[in-house]
């Protein structure tokens, strides 16, 4: 059934809503029958929410047979539990085969996950975190407001989830950033796992939501026409986001479940599965569905995706040069990218659009100008998961997101985020700062001290941490020009310009930035240091010491750590079988550079020793070079160690 598109309607005839209801009931049918044949499942939501979703997809802009078309308005379910009802309203709204959801919900390797699937049609967004969905939905108004569209933005969501600190940052984002074609449809059942929603929570979301600048419409959820009628209200509202609060019976439509927890999440005996379809007056027979599931056999679990088109953006060709002798920190450099990209926005008909959050990195004695184009660049204070899922669901609308944000924040604060970004195959550029014992003036809690190990755990992120400002703005542009996730080091405080063992920028004129490909700082045949990001400077410092003593071991930059297996580099394996080989950096010292190296002589069988020089424990607040000396950690202890160490 399909209702005129864009709720344009001003209201629903009587029979328009007995077909609401008729298919809200096969929707309940196809959740049961669902749960019965995976062997569990969460009933009692997917029934409650039923009207809402066929509500939704009858006269939402979203069509089966277009269903990429870019004007479409974007639905995006943000409880994982509520996903067989989605699948199956899906189902009968044509987007995908019907049978095929009943039959192959949840089944190893199959499209129909027990979370939301993007790759499904009529899917934005893979799900699977309670709470995200509305985070998500602000990156597709963020994009739509931007692009000067007018398509709306739904986001379904349970009362339950309301709990988590996301929804709490991302209604906040929504109101502050006037992403105002947001209407958020809220399934309130008042049932969770562990009892009366009432009873487990102290919570008021109503005049939560009201308190931060929403406006709020209730309404009986089980009436099509009422839950019509709001959702046309909510599109007309342009001052705010709008909450429609659906006031639902959990497990509606099937007698013993109605207002029970225990259907939240439960498996269905044979008994219980009869009598629902019963009540629910469909037909109970799953031997087609199971002979089916049976049938299609194992799917390909290859986790190879599909290439799809990226936006990324064209720099002028000419990279900035910093001469021999000048200092200059990494949040400069990037401010200086960062102005030639907005320039090249302005100037590009056909590249996406580009906008920049901004989260206190770039303040105090680090403090640079950075571009603030306008309606495109955004100051974030906290809300850190919510703007790395925003971001990313921008990036599939087609715009170039980056975020400048302190490596515990972005790393370690948003890694849930980051991590649905990454299964999602977005295309999101952060700068970290503060990496290392950079952010130690923050305390202890201000280190991030294990970036190379969480951003190798992101599926299908990448990280570079470039030596200095020629490399970082070499390393910018390229990653700019790249499609997927990236995350660049950057750091505050006055660096040298990195010179080659004749005295010119080793990454000046003529360097070109690859991703994986380690660069040789000093020759050397007496072993190896192999160091990344600013640190290389105190390897220089050091390997001039250890030269004075008649030792003369090669120092490598390794600017892609994660890189190292994946990239096999001639030149890293020609130095590593020197026999001595020496990692040297201020991030824990079993999680990163070393750990990796360890990685690639272990498999590539490789007969040499390593010394792993790093940060042990929780590190130490303050001053990083003043913590690098206390810690020995700076060239002089690295000198001491290394001539030790090589004279072995």
């Amino acid at each position: 059934m399909q209702l005129p598109k864009g709720f344009k309607q001003e209201e629903l005839t009587a029979e328009q809503v007995r077909n609401l209801r008729e298919l809200a009931r096969h929707v309940r049918g196809d959740v049961v029958k669902m749960i019965r044949v995976v062997g569990e499942g969460h009933p009692a939501g997917c029934l409650s929410c039923a009207e809402t979703l066929v509500t939704l997809y009858a006269a939402a802009n979203v069509r089966p047979s277009d269903p990429d078309d870019p004007k479409r308005d974007r639905i995006v379910l943000s409880p994982p539990h509520l996903t067989a009802a989605l699948y199956a309203t899906l189902g009968r709204f044509d987007f995908v085969d019907r049978d095929d959801a009943v039959s192959l919900f949840a089944k190893a390797g199959s499209v129909f996950e027990g979370a939301p699937n993007r790759a499904i049609p009529g899917v934005e967004w893979t799900g699977g975190v309670p709470g995200a969905g509305l985070a998500a939905a602000c990156g597709f108004a963020l994009a739509g407001r931007v692009a000067g569209a007018k398509n709306q933005v739904f986001v379904v969501m349970s009362d339950g989830e309301q709990q988590r600190g996301i929804v709490a940052e991302a209604r906040r984002f929504a109101k502050r950033n006037r992403l105002n074609q947001i209407t958020a449809l809220m399934d309130a059942n008042g049932v969770v796992a562990t009892g009366k929603a009432a009873e487990a929570y102290l919570q008021s979301i109503k005049y939560e939501y009201i308190a931060d600048g929403w406006d709020v419409i209730e309404v009986n959820g089980h009436d099509p026409d009422d839950i019509y009628r709001a959702i046309r209200r909510a599109i007309q509202i342009q001052s705010a986001p709008v909450l429609v609060v659906a006031r639902t019976v959990s497990g509606y439509g099937v007698s013993f479940m109605e207002n029970d927890p225990k259907y939240h999440e439960v498996r269905l005996s044979e008994e219980e599965y009869q009598e629902a379809m019963r009540e629910l007056r469909q037909e109970p027979a799953l031997e087609e569905e199971r002979e089916y599931r049976t049938a299609f056999g194992e799917f390909d679990l290859s986790t190879e995706d599909e290439p799809e088109e990226a936006p990324v953006l064209e720099l002028p060709a000419e990279s900035r040069e910093y001469p021999a002798g000048e200092r200059v920190s990494g949040n400069e450099a990037l401010a200086a990218v960062l102005h030639d990209v907005v320039e090249a926005q302005a100037a590009s008909d056909t590249a996406g659009p580009v906008v920049l959050f901004e989260g206190m990195v770039a303040v105090g004695r680090g403090a640079v100008t950075l571009p603030k184009p306008k309606d495109r660049f955004f100051e974030v204070r906290g809300q850190h998961d919510t703007v790395a899922l925003s971001l990313g669901t921008f990036s599939l609308s087609g715009g170039v997101p980056v975020w400048l944000a302190r490596g515990t924040d972005a790393l370690e604060g948003a890694f849930p985020s980051l991590r649905l970004d990454g299964i999602n195959r977005t295309h999101v550029k952060v700068f970290a700062g503060g990496l290392g014992l950079d952010g130690g003036r923050r305390g202890r809690a201000g280190l991030c001290l294990d970036y190379v190990s969480l951003v190798e755990n992101l599926p299908g992120w990448r990280l570079v941490f470039p030596a200095d400002a020629n490399q970082l703005d070499r390393v910018a542009r390229a990653v700019f020009g790249e499609p997927g996730n990236w995350v660049v080091g950057i750091w505050d405080r006055p660096t040298p310009v990195v010179l080659d063992a004749d005295g010119r920028p080793l990454f000046g004129s003529g360097y070109t930035f690859e991703y994986g490909r380690v660069d040789v700082v000093r020759p050397g045949d007496a072993g190896v240091i192999l160091t990344t990001g600013p640190l290389v400077s105190e390897a220089i410092e050091a390997w001039e010491a250890l030269k004075e003593r008649g030792m003369q071991p090669a120092v490598l930059h390794v600017s892609s750590p994660g890189a190292l297996l994946e990239v096999e580099d001639p030149e890293l394996l020609q130095h590593l079988r020197k026999g001595r080989v020496i990692t040297y950096e201020d991030h824990n010292v079993r999680t990163g550079l070393g750990a990796r190296v360890a990685d690639v002589i272990a498999t590539r069988g490789i007969s040499c020793r390593l010394l792993a020089v790093g940060v042990e424990g929780v590190g130490m607040a303050g001053e990083a070079a003043e913590a690098r000396r206390r810690l020995g950690l700076d060239a002089s202890a690295l000198v001491t160690r290394a001539a030790k160490f090589l004279k072995r």
